[in-house]
């Protein structure tokens, strides 16, 4: 027989006290029941509610106050919200809306608190076990072959120079953060690995690879923070997330092989897939990462995903669609967890593989960085082409035949990192804006494989140098005179309108952005 897990996080106040007369009374509450008494259903927040289901929880039911009754004032509306954020969530995984509720119930309403308890455990057991399979705590000891000596060997990181040139060209240090790549280096060869503020550091670094473009013996400071961070991640399981580690979850959870994802279900009817292309468009993380922010960012990173696909679609190409398409893993990559990365890697790969497909086309630029390279470098073989949409884009562009409308607005470009700088694709943007009949467009002080970061890397280590970051980024913007910010990496996106959240400075930071995939969709035609 299945034995069900249900996580009831209950609120201390009203619902509890309902709760209680149950147990005064004897209630027969379903043993499947495991409550977590907490101060407020608003303090329970989207990746703690998803922490539980990547636990191995079935179901997850947050019951609080009535709307009015919520002695924190909002957090019966936050609870709310959360909730409904998370249920979309699911349902993108494949877990099911349903495995998730929200409730509130007054004090003497015990009867009905108790009716919900059984209605909510008979639909946990008629959808059956969750397919997540819990990950396992990190193991206490290093895997042999993977010190901290053999890291230092491997970057050689002995060869630095001491010159300065990372410091001067770090994107932290110039928003004025204590922190230095060759300093953090030299610590680390000294046995300071397990110094709180040597893996503060670690995990603060923006692996954006500037100091690697500057750096005279050409170590590559990115790949040696990668691997101290898996070797960090192994012993302690801490990759120091942002967002509760909500994203972390997220990924993990889709390391699960028996996940149906239905990653694609709310595609508009007129974008056109044919499950027997050879060509797969694989469109990442955009479609969560639109869920979890854009209530409180208002961005839309779903349009890009959209925007992509018509894109493809205007060039008389009807793409596949992985409808079980997971995580590439890059977060899991850059922020320590090889483990999981890799699962997610073979997943990925068996079933891209299982397709048919000849060529794999992505708009998102980390995406396109981790199935190009990364894969196969960790020991993933991916036997398929990989194209970054703006390649076909401009190859198709260049064939003549499409013009495009006038664009009202002056135009400046922030780089991703992981397609300007790592994978040396710089250009490639620049010249599909070159095509497009904007008023004008200024580059900002840092551009192409001087820019700088837009203050996050793999959901780890944000703090106040990031925001400040971005504060430098988008004055840069200003800068120009533009009024328009293309940008070319949802994360980019999110990162910046972060910044421009600031109650004290928002409304000199803000400026209008939007993905240079979705510029082009709304503005290419056929002659």
């Amino acid at each position: 027989m299945d034995n069900f897990n249900i996580a009831l996080f209950m609120c201390n106040w009203g619902p509890h006290s309902a709760f209680q007369t149950l147990q005064d009374q004897r209630a027969e509450i379903p043993p499947e029941i495991r409550m977590i008494r907490i101060p407020c259903t608003g303090r329970i927040s989207k990746a703690l509610l998803l922490k539980a289901f990547e636990k191995g929880a079935d179901g997850v039911a947050l019951v609080g106050c009535d709307p009015g009754t919520c002695r924190y004032g909002s957090g019966t509306v936050t609870a709310h919200d959360n909730t409904a954020d998370s249920r979309e969530i699911l349902q993108c995984l494949g877990l099911g809306k349903d495995r998730l509720c929200w409730a509130t119930f007054l004090p003497d309403e015990s009867d009905e608190l108790l009716q919900f308890l059984v209605d909510f455990t008979d639909q946990i057991k008629r959808l059956g076990k969750s397919p997540v399979i819990p990950v396992g705590e990190a193991p206490e000891e290093v895997i042999s072959g993977e010190s901290v000596a053999d890291i230092v060997s491997f970057h050689n990181v002995f060869a630095c120079q001491d010159c300065g040139k990372c410091t001067s060209a770090c994107s932290l240090a110039v928003a004025g953060k204590p922190f230095s790549p060759r300093a953090l280096v030299t610590s680390i060869i000294a046995g300071d690995i397990d110094s709180p503020s040597v893996q503060d550091n670690v995990f603060a670094c923006l692996t954006c690879g500037l100091c690697y473009d500057r750096c005279p013996s050409a170590i590559n400071f990115p790949g040696f923070i990668r691997d101290i961070r898996a070797f960090i991640q192994k012993r302690k399981g801490d990759t120091h997330p942002v967002h509760g580690g909500f994203f972390h979850s997220l990924m993990r959870v889709m390391t699960s092989p028996g996940l149906t994802a239905k990653r694609w279900d709310w595609l508009p009817e007129d974008i056109v897939i044919d499950d027997e292309s050879n060509v797969l468009f694989w469109g990442g993380c955009a479609t969560y990462l639109d869920i979890f922010f854009r209530k409180h960012l208002g961005v839309k990173t779903r349009d890009i995903l959209v925007d992509s696909l018509r894109l493809i679609n205007f060039f008389d190409i009807q793409p596949a669609l992985l409808h079980d398409e997971r995580c590439c893993g890059h977060d899991l990559l850059w922020s320590g967890d090889r483990d999981n990365y890799k699962k997610l890697g073979a997943l990925n790969v068996e079933m891209i593989q299982d397709l048919g497909v000849e060529e794999v086309i992505t708009a998102c630029p980390e995406c396109y960085r981790t199935l190009s390279h990364d894969y196969q470098r960790q020991g993933i073989e991916l036997n398929v082409k990989v194209t970054h949409l703006y390649s076909f884009l401009e190859n198709e562009i260049a064939k003549g035949a499409v013009d495009f409308k006038k664009i009202d607005k002056r135009l400046t470009f922030q780089d991703p990192c992981r397609l300007s700088r790592f994978e040396q694709g710089a250009e490639l943007p620049r010249m599909l804006i070159s095509h497009l009949k904007a008023v004008s467009f200024q580059e900002m002080q840092n551009s192409g494989n001087s820019a700088i970061c837009c203050g996050n890397c793999a959901w780890t280590g944000c703090d106040s140098f990031s925001k400040t970051l971005q504060v430098k980024r988008l004055k840069q913007a200003h800068d120009t005179g533009s009024n328009l910010l293309v940008t070319a990496c949802p994360k980019c996106q999110i990162h910046l309108k972060c910044a421009m959240e600031d109650p004290f400075r928002g409304e000199e930071l803000e400026i209008e952005m939007v993905d240079l995939a979705s510029l082009i969709a709304r503005t290419i035609y056929w002659k």
